[in-house]
This record gives C-alpha cells, sequence and structure tokens, in this order.
C-alpha cells in the first residue's frame, strides 16, 4: 500500500527541480518523501564528455569551478553561471517531485474580460487555440503594439479548462511587474503567481505563472503551456541556458507559444520556408499602419559633438519638436556619448534628461516623460522596448552604429503611434552612412504596412 504524502509538499515541489536549502520543509519529512518515491534525488552535476549544470545547463567549462567542500571532503566542483541562486556542485542534488500531480480545482469559465480583438488579433488567437488543442509550437508575429497580450487571453482560458499549468515566460522583470496584474484582473478567481529575483511568490504554486526566464532554472517538467514573450530579447536571444531552462520547464508535450515583434533572421527564414509554423498580426489595434523610418544624413556627428555641437540637421529637427510642443525620444548608441552630449542638447531646453539601464533615477524620470514634464528624454536602447509614450516622435542618432540591429530599429521604431488617439509621429534614422540593418528594418515595416493592407486590417 502506497504511503500518504504531504500535500503541501507535493503542490510547493511539484514541477520545480530544487536545491535541499531551497525547500522550506523538515528534513526528516523530506527523508520520508525520498523513502517513498514521491521526491527523487539528482545529481547536480553530471559529468559525461564535460561537465553540466542540471538546473541551467551550462557547459561551458570556465563557468565552472572547484573549492575544498566540507561536505564532501574533496575539491568539489560547482556551476558559476547560476551561483546567484544558490551553489549547485557535485554533490548537492537537485530534488523534484515524482509522485502524484497536484489537483487544480478551476471554475469553468476562467477568463473575465469583455474587450474585443481585432481581426488580426482574432485570426491569431484561434492559432494559439488550435495549438493548445493539438500540443504544438507556434510564433506570434506581431507588429509593435498589435496587441499580442489580450490574443493570449481565449488560448490561456482553454489550457486552464483542461486543467493545464500555465507559464508566460520573458527576459525583462518589469515586464513580469507589469502583465501580472493585467491577468489577475482578467482571470480573477486565479491566483496568478508572479516570479522575478527576490519576487514573495517564489513559493507559491499557481496555474497561471508569469515568470522571468531566468527563474525557470528552478522547474523541471512543470508546465502543460508555454508562452515565451519577446523571445528575440536580450538576454534570452543570446544565451543558450535561459533557453535550456525554457525547453527544461515545460513538459516534453507541452505547447509552446512564442512572441515577437522581431523574430532574427533565421526564424524568419523557416517561417517563410514553412519550417516553423507562425501567424502574423501585421497591424495595429487601432487599424493605422506603422510610422515608416525617414533616412537623414546629418554628417560626420562623431566630430560634431567632439567640436561641442549637435549636427545642424539634428539641431533644426529637436527645435522644430520644442516649437510645437510635441514630445520626443532620441536614442544614443551609449552612455559615455549619451552624457558627453547631454549639456548640448540641455542648451535647447533645461527639462531635456537622460536615462539608461544603470539610472538610479530611471523609473521617476519616465514617470516625469508620461506626466509631459520631460519634452525631450535621451536614451540608450533600453526604452526600445516595453514603454509606451501617447504623442511622441522618435531620433535615433548613429543609427549605423552596431548596437541598433534590425530588431532594435524595428522596436524603437514601434514606439511611434501606438495610441488610438495619435497613430501618427515621425521615425527619423540620422546617421553618417546606411547599414544593412537600417535597409532590413525599413523593408520589415514597409513588408507589414503591405500585407496589412492586403488583408484588410489597415484603414488606410
Amino acid at each position: 500500500m502506497t504511503q500518504p504524502f504531504s500535500q503541501e509538499l507535493q503542490t510547493f515541489l511539484s514541477g520545480r527541480k530544487l536545491l535541499l536549502t531551497e525547500i522550506p520543509f523538515p528534513k526528516a519529512l523530506i527523508q520520508k518523501h525520498l523513502d517513498n518515491k514521491f521526491i527523487a534525488a539528482l545529481p547536480g552535476i553530471t559529468q559525461n564528455n564535460k561537465p553540466q549544470c542540471e538546473r541551467c545547463g551550462n557547459t561551458f567549462p570556465h563557468l565552472f569551478a572547484q573549492f575544498p567542500c566540507a561536505n564532501c571532503q574533496t575539491n568539489c566542483t560547482y556551476c558559476r553561471n547560476c551561483i546567484m541562486m544558490g551553489r549547485v556542485s557535485t554533490c548537492t542534488p537537485l530534488y523534484h517531485w515524482i509522485g502524484p500531480l497536484p489537483e487544480m480545482d478551476l471554475t469553468e469559465y476562467a477568463l473575465e474580460w469583455s474587450g474585443t480583438l481585432s481581426p488580426g488579433q482574432q485570426t491569431a488567437s484561434k492559432r494559439v487555440i488550435e495549438a493548445i488543442h493539438t500540443r504544438s509550437e507556434l510564433l506570434v508575429w506581431a507588429v509593435c503594439g498589435a496587441g499580442k497580450t489580450e490574443v493570449l487571453f481565449e488560448g490561456i482560458n482553454e489550457a486552464l479548462k483542461q486543467k493545464q499549468r500555465v507559464c508566460i515566460a520573458t527576459p525583462r522583470t518589469d515586464v513580469v511587474l507589469e502583465l501580472a496584474p493585467r491577468l489577475q484582473k482578467v482571470f480573477p478567481t486565479i491566483q496568478v503567481v508572479a516570479l522575478y529575483g527576490g519576487s514573495e511568490d517564489r513559493n507559491q504554486f499557481s496555474p497561471l505563472t508569469i515568470s522571468t526566464t531566468h527563474q525557470l532554472f528552478r522547474f523541471n517538467h512543470g508546465f502543460d503551456l508555454m508562452i515565451v514573450d519577446e523571445v528575440d530579447a536580450f538576454p534570452y536571444s543570446y544565451d543558450h541556458t535561459l533557453q535550456w531552462a525554457v525547453q527544461k520547464a515545460a513538459k516534453n508535450n507541452a505547447t509552446k507559444i512564442y512572441l515577437s515583434a522581431t523574430p532574427n533572421q533565421t526564424w524568419q527564414q523557416e517561417c517563410l520556408s514553412g519550417k516553423r509554423p507562425y501567424v502574423t498580426i501585421p497591424a495595429r489595434f487601432h487599424r493605422r499602419p506603422l510610422p515608416i523610418p525617414e533616412f537623414a544624413w546629418c554628417g560626420n556627428w562623431k566630430k560634431s559633438f567632439e567640436k561641442g555641437k549637435i549636427p545642424i540637421k539634428i539641431e533644426k529637427w529637436i527645435k522644430a519638436r520644442l516649437q510645437a510642443n510635441k514630445q520626443a525620444l532620441i536614442f544614443l548608441p551609449n552612455i559615455k556619448l549619451m552624457e558627453k552630449t547631454a549639456p548640448l542638447f540641455q542648451q535647447l531646453h533645461p527639462n531635456i534628461e537622460t536615462v539608461h539601464a544603470e539610472d538610479p533615477n530611471r523609473k521617476e524620470k519616465v514617470e516625469r516623460m508620461r506626466k509631459k514634464e520631460t519634452p525631450i528624454l535621451l536614451t540608450t536602447t533600453i526604452l526600445e522596448r516595453g514603454v509606451t509614450f501617447p504623442n511622441i516622435d522618435v531620433a535615433i542618432v548613429g543609427t549605423e552604429d552596431g548596437i541598433f540591429t534590425e530588431a532594435a530599429l524595428v522596436q524603437i521604431s514601434g514606439r511611434v503611434g501606438r495610441s488610438a488617439q495619435y497613430p501618427k509621429g515621425t521615425i527619423t534614422f540620422f546617421h553618417y552612412g546606411k547599414t544593412m540593418a537600417m535597409n532590413r528594418a525599413y523593408s520589415h515595416i514597409v513588408q507589414m504596412n503591405k500585407e496589412a493592407r492586403e488583408r484588410g486590417l489597415i484603414d488606410a
């Protein structure tokens, strides 16, 4: 006869793979469940031809190190890649639940949303539901401002009705903090768990979880539906261990939905050649076309700034916005250039501000921009995603710089015209020579507008 198990421990550990120090239950209780084969203890680091961390998937030799271990009395190998989440070493096992899965008591119709979808959103929503029914993969390739989150509502609801466990993963904490209350509002009968560094929800179990991709290191075959937002964004797009974490956190037969406005060239080719299932939303919800970038040659802008002058075309552009009382974002290639040139811009208006990733007052400066207290905000690529100002123009200085990839340029262009009240605006690429990335970004936006017109998804 099978021994009874602790439902609290079952709920906590189900779908997770954790160090012993991360499990807030008595060691005697954990040992009892190990003996009764409800929990399995797996090596934290496996050794085949080379070591591999079984939490984060790291196999890079330079990201492993050794230390004299008091536990096993040897020089123990540990993983440096995920050390900030607690040390995984040769002699520290990872524990995961292998017993019966917890029951999820859900109402038949968990979704409470009275909004409507645009025709493009409706098409994408149906494809998401089809993917869930067939347990398959799907890329939702949607322009900036298309309303990707709303497209997910019916699919998530369908998965929950089937008592599936759902995760929305995103590379950035601020997206988790934005999505969690939105999802909680439309699924009020379910506790939505938000996971990020320092999250108070980290010990909670929920059928609907919003998580940073980093937090997925702690999961193991836990989710039936895995949705990855901003699949093209840094660091997820560059970090193979984060991509491994997503695959590990999903069950073997899980549905995987990927969201992106700017899939990389490989994914784009796979879509167009029929190798990757996808659906496009080429128009914004307000049915107006995407603003097309304007290319503006501005001469040797570096030399101008070194001489303490703003290039003439850029200065003229700024003065026109200030005179028209039109807010604007100006993107620069790096922090050093931004801080050096900020006094020059502030000579045109004292309230012009700067913001970047390490800025301790970043949130306050963005809020001042929202309140229209700041006429023009100088920024790095930190604001290329996830921020909306209703009525702005955007310029990029030094667009030929390598930091401005096709994806970055499309995302920056997507800051313009997002509001239904202000669907128009200008996006200007100031440059000292065109690049392939600039041309591809231009073609990308033109092609999306063309497809939207052909499908009758925009009015003009």
